[in-house]
Formats: C-alpha cells, structure tokens, sequence
C-alpha cells in the first residue's frame, strides 16, 4: 500500500531512498519480518531516481542462461573491476559484493523482475550482463509491486531533511518538522550529483557545463548529514560515473538514450579540432565511462565524436540525430570548428591508420602508427562520405563520494565502530568498491546487492532492539 502522510503503526525499519537500492531494502527487511516503510522525495511519477533509467545488470554466474550466452566469473569479473578501477577497490568488499551477485540474477527475479536476451548493438554485454525486459523503469514498478504487496508503506514527496542520530545510533529521520522514528535506518538516497553548488567545488566553474543523465532529485542532502553526524566517508569528490552524452540533452533527466556509444568507430576531436585520448584503449564497456571525465579536461567541457558512413549502422543511436556533410570542411562548419584543423587531424589520422580485420567486439589489430595519442584497436580511415558527429558534453550519473560500510552494509563511524543500527546501500556507498572508473551495468549490482544484505541487517538489528527494550521493561 502507499500512504501520503504517516503511518498507523510505527516501522521498525526506515529506509530512505525510492530506486533499485532503497526497494532491495525494503523488500528483504520486510521478508525478514520487520515493518518497514520507506520514504522517496519524488512524486509517484518521477520515483525511482537513476534506476529509471537503466537497462541491465552486471552478476557473475557460472554458465549460460536464457538471457546470458555464457558463463562470467568470479575472478573475470573481479578482474574487470580491477582494471576498470585501476585498483582503487576495498578488495574484500568488491569480492563479497561479486560473490553475493551469484544469486542475485534469481533473487531479483523472484521479486517479479524479467529479463530479455541483450540486444544488439548494446556494448557486446550479452554474456556478462542481464537486461531487464521492459527497461529500467519496468524493473523498478515490479519492485514496487512486490513491496506494496508484502505490506511494504511508501510515502511519496517525502523528503528527508534532517537526521536524530545519537553516537551512532538513528534514532528518527525529519521531514520538515515531522520526526519519523524507527529501530533502523536504510540510507539508499543515492548521491549528490545533481548538486551544481557541490559539484563545483570539486570541479570549478566547469561544472556549469555539465549535464545530470539521473534524477535532480539527487542533492546528496542524506549525504551530508550522515557526514555530519560521525559516519566515515569513503571515496574521492572528483570521482563519479560520467560518460560522454549528446551535448543537446536536457539538463537533467536525459537518461540512457542520451548516452552515445559510437567513440570506438572514429575519433573524437575538442573545440580546436584536436584529439585528446584513445579512442581504441579498451572494449568499450570497459571504458566508456571514462569519457565523461575526459571532455571535462576540455575547453568549455565539449567535444565532438566524429565518423563517417561506413560506421553509421554499427552502433544504437542516440535520441537525438548526428550532424552531417558531404564533406570534412562543410562539417567543420556546422560544428563551429576550423576547417583547416579539423582537415590536418582527419588526415594525420587516415595516414597513421593500418590496415587489420576489423571486429569491434574483440581487441582488434586495425591500430594506428607514429600518432599521438594512438588509436590502439578499431582504427579505420575516416574517408567514406557523408561524414557524421555528435557534440558532447560530460554526462554525470552518480557521485562516489560516499559513507563507508563492512560486508553487513553496516556504516562505519569516523573512529572504525560500526554503527549500531544504520545501514546503507546504492549509490551513496559505492565509492567502497568504486574508487574510479565504472564498468556498465555494476551501478545495479551494488544497489541490488547491498540493498539485500542492508535490508536484512537492518530487520535484524530491529529486532534485537525490539528485545532490549522488552527486556528493559
């Protein structure tokens, strides 16, 4: 059931956050038997935060499935993590978060969650990651469904804005004046990406020019106070899921269809038509979250994916269509570039590039000589008209400035105790295994993971108290 304001009986559990996250949550203390309610800032409508706008998960599992085409792991994905991270990992946390996934896939699909065969043209994911049938968004009412249905309580337009934590012990949540209390607290509210003021004093004024793929919603508000009360944070402010994005997206809330994943079948050029990194590195699931951070660097955070005919059909499309000329210098008007730059960068290029077997879903050996930066794999002449781009600006999904936990989901306070009933889970604990970089589809995973493991804790440490104060009197 879903109420707009209070609750007949009061909840055991709390848990803040309405996305992927917050209903693991809710949905496990609840099947641990703890009354549980959770509290989401948005309306119906737009609840969710970023979970809406996802399309898969990233789990280990031992063989193939309906929706996988093969087997994936622990140590590969461990592996990728690594790589993709560059080590800045709490290993144990990381590899009871990969171990904990194995079930995950069923788990989640017992809580009325489908999943879908991958489809083409979506990052070569079709072994290592699973695609729920009907999009993010279709994940997430199924979890509400099941919530609701267990007995779980949402209250919409319910924003937190304080916190009554005494040593680290929760003791209620406010919502304006109203004090909500409860034996333990779920923070899954995610992380404080859409905080423009926050961003910037990271990042400078640059962060003007970003762009928020996720919820506005996320201000990072449950954040701060967690901070402010004694929890340890964990994790670097400068570093957060970004991606490129089609720089014509709204502001916020563009989502997944924004995202461009055409890089590896050109170059990618800034404001004086110059390259600045490898479009060729890696296999693009594995990097295609670096290319956020990378236009940032760039004058005025924008640059251009340029590519011509022969890769038009090889990748899905953004919402928004590229730009196109018959010919580089007519392209480089349309973008406001210098023709005679952007004419001298294709041609060092087409010259630098060595003939090989192309296949984008491999590390190739179509690579570039003599040209700096490389283009490492996936490198062919630009030379096939029409000629195409899209602008781009740094596209932020989530924030990995976060509060530490243990393998309970339990939050650490600043002097290494652990907290006495506050968990935690999503986006505003990923830094723990996230110290940069992303692998698509882990997003998920650390929600759908730590939510469990948060949710049955925090049920957990319910009823223990339960039994302290019935002792007690």
């Amino acid at each position: 059931m879903t109420m707009a304001a209070g609750v007949q009986e009061r909840p055991n559990v709390l848990v803040v956050g309405g996305g992927n996250a917050a209903l693991c949550a809710a949905i496990a203390a609840r099947r641990e038997g703890a009354r549980v309610l959770v509290l989401e800032a948005a309306d119906a409508f737009w609840r969710g935060g970023n979970t809406r706008h996802t399309r898969n998960m990233r789990c280990a599992h031992d063989a193939a499935t309906e929706s996988l085409s093969g087997p994936y792991g622990e140590e590969e994905f461990f592996d990728d993590l690594l790589r993709v991270t560059k080590g800045k990992t709490d290993e144990a946390l990381a590899r009871f978060m990969i171990r904990e996934s194995k079930s995950m896939l069923g788990w989640i699909e017992e809580q009325g969650v489908r999943w879908q065969p991958s489809l083409g043209g979506t990052l070569s994911l079709g072994r290592t990651n699973s695609f729920f049938l009907g999009g993010g968004r279709a994940m997430l009412n199924a979890l509400y469904r099941t919530a609701e249905d267990l007995g779980v309580v949402i209250r919409y337009r319910a924003e937190v804005t304080g916190l009554d934590i005494e040593d680290g012990r929760f003791r209620a949540a406010f919502i304006g004046t109203e004090r909500v209390p409860a034996q333990a607290l779920v923070a899954a509210a995610g992380g404080f990406e859409s905080n423009i003021e926050w961003l910037k004093r990271h990042w400078g004024e640059a962060a003007e020019n970003f762009l928020i793929r996720g919820t506005r919603n996320n201000m990072g508000t449950i954040l701060k106070l967690l901070l402010e009360n004694g929890v340890q944070e964990v994790g670097d402010p400068t570093q957060c899921h970004a991606v490129a994005i089609d720089a014509r997206a709204p502001k916020y809330d563009g989502g997944i269809i924004t995202r461009l994943d055409c890089v590896v079948f050109g170059i990618v050029v800034n404001q004086e038509a110059k390259r600045f990194y490898d479009e060729g590195e890696d296999i693009w699931p594995k990097r295609y979250a670096i290319w956020g951070r990378l236009v940032a660097a760039q004058p005025d955070q924008i640059a251009y994916i340029l590519f011509d005919a022969s890769s038009l059909e090889l990748f899905m499309p953004s919402l928004y269509p590229p730009i196109s000329a018959p010919t580089m210098g007519e392209l480089a008007a349309r973008l406001g570039l210098d023709p005679g730059a952007l004419d001298k960068t294709v041609s060092a290029f087409n010259a630098a590039c060595r003939p090989g077997r192309f296949d984008d879903s491999i590390l190739d050996d179509c690579r570039t000589e003599g040209l700096d930066p490389p283009k490492s794999h996936w490198a062919r002449p630009i030379a096939t008209a029409p000629f195409y781009a899209y602008p781009v600006r740094p596209g932020i999904t989530f924030t990995y400035l976060g509060v530490r936990v243990n393998d309970e989901a339990r939050m650490l306070m600043a002097d290494g105790r652990g907290a006495a009933n506050m968990f935690a889970a999503g986006e505003i604990m990923a830094g723990n295994v996230l110290g940069e970089g992303y692998a698509a589809g882990i997003g998920m995973t650390i929600g759908a993971v730590f939510g469990r493991v948060a949710g049955c804790q925090a049920a957990k440490s319910a009823r223990a108290e339960s039994r302290l104060h019935e002792s007690a009197s």
